[in-house]
Formats: structure tokens, C-alpha cells, sequence
């Protein structure tokens, strides 16, 4: 037999190893200064990419593609070479993946503070940075699908079903959720209004969770966990159930983000339903990583590369066991909109992800560099650091949506809400946010000593040389099933069908719920009095989205008697048929804004935006008030009114055309409520005189667009407070 020799590429590994770590840093860095920002509201303040609005996706993007993407791709080609006996396809394909991410990265960082965001859930990113995602995404795919056609190792190790399954439905989940029409450069509409761009992004948000943050590092898990271990895994049939029931199952569950909201019922059904019986291959690749070590205890006790994975693993399966009961409907009914997601979604990602990445990096680098890990101490220590960073991040945040749900639900006998002041129910968890904060940055202190011990073994080790690596040439077989050959050892040596088994199971779920959603009218009832907004409400709802405002205040008003007392009439499915994009909302740091319209005077919100302690005391809602002074750029006004009529929204010839002047009408009205209160008509003077030449008018600024979008929320239907029905504007 025929020994061919050939060398791993191990300098690409070591890059996205780097890149992991730097980015790492980044990203909680970022995070643990959006902590502080809940306690000192104003820690930022007056500098508008500094915001908490603009830097909350700036974080996620950054832990979620930046460092773990990092991690997944230094993982996966280190690990494909050496399970597929070959070097990866393509060294071009290798650093234009490198490169390519790395600019996608630096282009989030520098356009999402300065408010260029769709505001989609782990979406965020405008329709330029998609198409450059999806085109680096389909250069990973080809060098790992190259790579794979060409191995010298026959049959497929699980891990490599798992980065083949990542591939594909990320890719599929990418495309679709990210269908927009572009206005300009770097702003576009969702192609898809309320409720089905809803259903749309959370089958995205949850399943980006599922296969960009679950199944490329489960697939990790297989491999680096019985590397480190020295250990086989624990059981192949397991493995084999883990994976096909998890992608099928896993791509059903985006609904349950979506429970008690205007989404069709049965498509909230459905959510539940696959969302619960997602529990059972979790668990099982849990209970395959955990036995693995068995008879490896002695070494996890001293090894702190094992610690780290271990903690990973069970991170994964408290995670995933409360994810499954998050999404009962009693459950969510609790949990929906508070602090306790919060909680449960950095157990995921500060531990799952987090602490497998730490133990692959500990584990990888002594042996990129041929050398040994600078101290054993410092791992261990970076451990427990972090271990007890994630706990007291963790259970304050539980106690703190527990506490929140708690008090937004309580009656007086009266029938009258207990706690009717929102404020109540953020003064009550301040010291929650404290504890948040000291986790945090005992988190951070652990990466950094991470940080120290890599640099120090990389300059103790030898310079990066690939990998001289031999291996038998791959003779051909006959593509048939040999005799007592079982199907899924056949299917291993199947790429191809594998390949398109596994896009077989996870269109199933998504074809069955988003095709009626979007196909069958019936399923999102209009409501005749429901209008396009005016072009002004249009500009204030893109400064909405530009500052982030959704990621603290919800527009969605559930079923709930304590809700309908505190914020108005629920939330209906044909109030939402002209948003492109849905503000729905996934946290209430502040109260619910769908039925904010005319609930206050203008006054009172410009009063809110330039000093929200002055109009509500205790708040910690940072100032806005560069939307007082900025003047509002229109533009693009017909352009966007344009790309709304494509997208269906019933604008006429004679709207567009009049949008300028229709613009000033109702930007004069709003200034002229505003000089109803003596001491805005005093101050705007001086204002005016201090401004000379180039003074902005009041009707012409920010603010006083985005009065015009929070005065219109939620006025084109009106209830009926002495029956049960609803009736409508004529």
C-alpha cells in the first residue's frame, strides 16, 4: 500500500487562534463596559458611538462571530486535517477565509456604533456585510468540502457531521433572514413586515445559537475533548442519535422566542413542541462528552485544558435543559422580556462556548508551538477566576428576572397594579446589576491571564513549521453497501449524501413553518385602520433603530392582565403589516412602547431623551442629547419611501413627492406643542441666538422625528373600555 507523505497547515490554525484570543478580549471588554453602564447610566455620556444602544450589538457580534467564530474555524482546521488525513484544499481558500472574516469584523466595528444596524437579533449587520459574509462563508465550505474529497481517511468522524451540518444550515439560515432591499450604502428594509419578519428572525436568532454557537463546537467536543482525555468516545450509536435528532429537531424551535406575542398560535405550538423534545439529544451529547472521561478522572483533577472542558460541557447541558423549559408557555410567561435570558444565555456562551475555546487554546498551542504551557498555575487559576466570574454573573441575573417578573405581576386587591411605576422594578434589581458587573470583570481578569500564559509559551516554543504528516492513499471501493455493512458506517464514507441528508432534515422544519406564514394571508388578519407612517414617523423609527432603543424597550403587548393594565390593549398581529423591520423586542430594561403614542406630551419626551432622571427619577436610561441638537438628515426620505412601496407598503406617487413639505408640516405642529411649556420656548431662544448661522430649526432635528414615531405608536386602533371588543380609526 501506497504511504503518501504530506504536511498539516498549521499556520492558518495558528491565526484564528490569535484572532480568537484578541477578539476575545474585545468582546468582553465590551460587554463588561455595558455592565457598568446599567450602574452608572451615563458613564458614556454625551457621546453618541459610546451609547448603550449602539454598543449592545457591537458586543454580541464580537463574542458571537468574532470570538467564537474565530474559535470555530481554528478548530475545525486543525481538527479536518488530521481526521481527514490531508492538508486543506486550498492555502488561498485558508487565508481569504482568514482575512475575509477578519475584515467583516473590523467593518461591524466600525459602522455599528456609529448606528449603521438593521436591528435584527444577531443580524445586525447591513446588507454590504451580509453579501461579504455569505461569500466568505461559501470560501470556508468549499475549502472543507475540497478538503474532504480529497482525505485519505475513508469513513467521516462524527465531529466532521457536525462542521458539514454548520456549514449548510448556516448558510441557508443567513440568506434567508437576510433578504433586504438596499437604500443606500449602508441602510435597507427587511423584505419581510410584523409578524413574518418576526418568525423569520427567530428561526435565524435561535438556530444561530443552534448552529453557529451548538454544532460547530459540539463537533469541536468530539474531537479535542478524547484528544485532551486520551480517551475513545464514549459511544458511537449515541453519537449517531445525538446528531441527526439534534439538527432536525434543533431548526423547529425558533417560535418559542415568540410565545404569547401576535405570532399565529399554531406556529407557537409548534415552537414549544420541538423546543421540549430538543432536551433529549442535547442531553445525550452531554452525558457522550462527559463518559468520555470516564476513567480520566484522576487526570481532570490536575489538568486545567480537561477542567475547562468539563465545565463547557455541563455549561451545555444546563443550557440546553433550560432552554427546553424556558419555552413551556408558564415558563416563558415568567421568564420572557427579563433578566433571567440574560442570565441563561451567558451560561451558554460565557461557559459552553467561553470555557471550550479556553481549554482548546491551552490544549492547541504548546502543540503548534512544540513547547509546554508557560504555567499549569495560571490555567488553573484563569479557571477558577472564571468559573466563579460566570456564577456571579449568572445567579444575579436569575434572581433578578425572577424579582422582575415577580413585581410586574402583582395586584393590589383593588385590582390596581402594586408596583404601577416601572421604575420600581429597576431600583429593586440595582444591587443584582452590581454583582453582574463584579462576574463580569472577574471573567475578563481571567482572560487576561490567559492573555499572559499563551504569549509567554508561544515565545518559549519554536518558531511555526507545518506539519509533516504520512498517511495510506484512499483506494476506491464500490459505492454500493458491502454485505452486514450497516447504513450509517456506508453513509460515512458518503459525503455527498450525507451532505444532503443533513439539508434534508434541517429544511423540513423551516419549510413547515415559515411557508404558511408568509403564503397564506389568513394567517396575519389586517386591520383597515392600520396606515403607513407619515415620512417624519418613518425618519424618527430609522433614529429608533439607529440607537439601539429596541434592545431595552419592547413594542409588544402580551395577553396578560398585568400587561393590559400597565401598558394598554395587547398587541395585534395587523398593527405590524407596514414594519419593516419588526421592533418587537427581546428585554425590558424600560417599559413596553407600543402604546407610548399620546401617552405623554411632546414636551415630556424631549424632556425624557435630553434628561431621563429629570421626567423619571432612578432611571438608568442614558441621555440623548445629540438628537436635540443634530439636524435630521432627509435626503433619502422618497428613497426610503420608494423601497417600502416594493416591499408593499401602500405609499402613493403624491406621498412621496410630498414628503418634504410633509415633513416640515408636521416637524412645525410638534414645535409648536413644544413651545407650550415657557421654560422649552426660553431655553430654544437662547438656543437660537447662540447658534447663529448655523442654527437648526426645531422641526428640522432628530428629536422631534422621533417624538413623531413614539407619539404614533400604537394610536391606529382604539379600544372600547366599556366592552371587550376593539374597534378601529375610521
Amino acid at each position: 500500500m501506497e504511504v503518501q507523505q504530506f504536511y498539516y497547515d498549521n499556520k492558518i490554525v495558528k491565526k484564528f487562534v490569535y484572532a480568537t484570543i484578541l477578539w476575545g478580549v474585545v468582546g468582553t471588554l465590551v460587554g463588561l463596559l455595558l455592565a457598568f453602564m446599567f450602574i452608572f447610566p451615563n458613564l458614556t455620556d454625551g457621546i453618541s458611538w459610546l451609547s448603550f444602544g449602539r454598543l449592545r450589538p457591537l458586543h454580541t457580534n464580537a463574542v458571537i462571530f468574532a470570538f467564537v467564530g474565530n474559535a470555530t474555524f481554528a478548530g475545525i482546521y486543525y481538527s479536518s486535517q488530521r481526521l481527514l488525513k490531508a492538508r486543506m484544499f486550498s492555502d488561498a481558500l485558508s487565508n481569504i477565509n482568514f482575512w475575509g472574516w477578519q475584515l467583516i469584523i473590523v467593518g461591524a466595528a466600525l459602522t455599528l456604533p456609529f448606528g449603521f444596524t438593521t436591528s435584527k437579533e444577531y443580524a445586525e449587520l447591513e446588507w454590504p456585510f451580509d453579501i461579504a459574509i455569505a461569500a466568505i462563508w461559501v470560501v470556508f465550505g468549499w475549502n472543507l468540502i475540497g478538503t474532504i474529497l480529497k482525505r485519505r481517511q475513508r469513513h467521516l468522524y462524527v465531529a466532521l457531521w457536525f462542521y458539514l451540518a454548520t456549514f449548510i444550515t448556516v448558510a441557508v439560515l443567513h440568506i434567508f433572514n437576510s433578504l433586504e432591499l438596499p437604500v443606500s450604502a449602508l441602510k435597507s428594509y427587511s423584505v419581510y413586515a410584523g409578524v413574518q419578519d418576526a418568525l423569520v428572525q427567530w428561526w435565524y436568532g435561535h438556530n444561530a445559537v443552534a448552529f453557529f454557537l451548538t454544532t460547530p463546537f459540539l463537533g469541536l467536543m468530539y474531537y479535542f475533548v478524547p484528544k485532551a482525555a486520551n480517551r475513545p468516545v464514549y459511544s458511537y450509536r449515541l453519537s449517531i442519535v445525538h446528531f441527526w435528532s439534534l439538527i432536525f429537531i434543533y431548526i423547529w424551535a425558533g417560535p418559542h422566542h415568540l410565545l404569547y406575542t401576535a405570532l399565529p398560535e399554531w406556529a407557537q405550538n409548534l415552537g414549544v413542541a420541538f423546543s421540549v423534545m430538543l432536551i433529549m439529544p442535547s442531553w445525550g451529547g452531554m452525558i457522550n462528552g462527559l463518559l468520555t472521561l470516564r476513567g480520566a478522572w484522576d487526570k481532570v483533577r490536575t489538568d486545567p485544558v480537561l477542567k475547562f472542558m468539563v465545565v463547557a460541557i455541563t455549561g451545555y447541558g444546563m443550557a440546553t435543559f433550560e432552554g427546553p423549559m424556558l419555552s413551556l408557555k408558564n415558563v416563558n410567561a415568567i421568564g420572557h422580556f427579563t433578566d433571567w435570558i440574560i442570565g441563561h444565555v451567558h451560561v451558554g456562551a460565557l461557559a459552553w462556548n467561553g470555557f471550550l475555546a479556553f481549554g482548546m487554546i491551552y490544549w492547541l498551542i504548546p502543540k503548534l508551538f512544540k513547547t509546554r504551557l508557560h504555567s499549569v498555575g495560571m490555567a488553573n487559576m484563569h479557571f477558577w477566576i472564571g468559573t466563579l466570574g460566570i456564577i456571579m454573573y449568572a445567579l444575579p441575573m436569575y434572581v433578578a428576572g425572577f424579582t422582575q417578573a415577580s413585581m410586574w405581576k402583582q395586584f393590589n386587591p383593588d385590582g390596581t397594579l402594586v408596583y404601577g411605576n416601572f421604575l420600581e422594578t429597576v431600583t429593586e434589581i440595582m444591587p443584582m446589576y452590581w454583582m453582574r458587573a463584579i462576574g463580569g470583570t472577574l471573567y475578563v481578569v481571567g482572560i487576561l491571564v490567559m492573555v499572559y500564559n499563551i504569549i509567554a509559551t508561544v515565545r518559549s516554543g519554536s518558531s511555526v513549521t507545518d506539519e509533516l504528516a504520512e498517511a495510506p492513499a484512499l483506494t476506491r471501493v464500490s459505492k454500493r453497501r458491502v454485505a452486514g455493512e450497516a447504513f450509517h458506517t456506508w453513509l460515512e464514507r458518503r459525503p455527498v449524501q450525507l451532505t444532503v441528508l443533513a439539508t434534508i432534515a434541517i429544511l423540513i422544519g423551516g419549510i413547515v413553518q415559515i411557508i404558511p406564514t408568509i403564503m397564506v394571508k389568513s394567517n396575519i388578519p389586517t386591520i383597515s385602520s392600520v396606515q403607513p407612517y407619515t415620512p417624519l414617523e418613518l425618519e424618527g423609527r430609522d433614529i429608533y433603530i439607529r440607537e439601539g432603543c429596541n434592545a431595552c424597550h419592547s413594542q409588544m403587548i402580551r395577553p396578560f392582565r398585568s400587561e393590559v393594565e400597565r401598558y394598554g390593549e395587547y398587541s395585534k398581529a395587523g398593527e405590524f403589516v407596514y414594519d419593516h423591520p419588526f421592533l418587537w423586542g427581546s428585554k425590558r430594561t424600560g417599559p413596553d412602547l407600543h402604546r407610548i403614542g399620546k401617552k405623554y406630551s411632546d414636551n415630556w419626551h424631549l424632556n425624557h431623551m435630553y434628561d431621563p432622571q429629570s421626567t423619571s427619577p432612578g432611571s438608568i436610561m442614558p441621555a440623548y442629547q445629540w438628537l436635540i441638537r443634530s439636524e435630521l438628515d432627509k435626503s433619502l426620505t422618497e428613497k426610503k419611501m420608494q423601497v417600502m412601496v416594493k416591499l408593499g407598503v401602500p405609499y402613493s406617487e403624491e406621498d412621496i413627492t410630498n414628503a418634504q413639505q410633509s415633513m416640515l408640516e408636521q416637524g412645525a405642529q410638534i414645535e409648536e406643542n413644544l413651545y407650550t411649556d415657557p421654560d422649552f420656548a426660553e431655553s430654544y431662544e437662547a438656543d437660537k441666538q447662540a447658534g447663529g448661522e448655523g442654527f437648526v430649526e426645531m422641526k428640522n432635528r432628530e428629536i422631534v422625528a422621533l417624538i413623531a414615531y413614539l407619539q404614533r405608536l400604537g394610536t391606529d386602533i382604539k379600544v372600547d373600555t366599556e366592552g371587550e371588543e376593539v374597534t378601529f380609526k375610521n
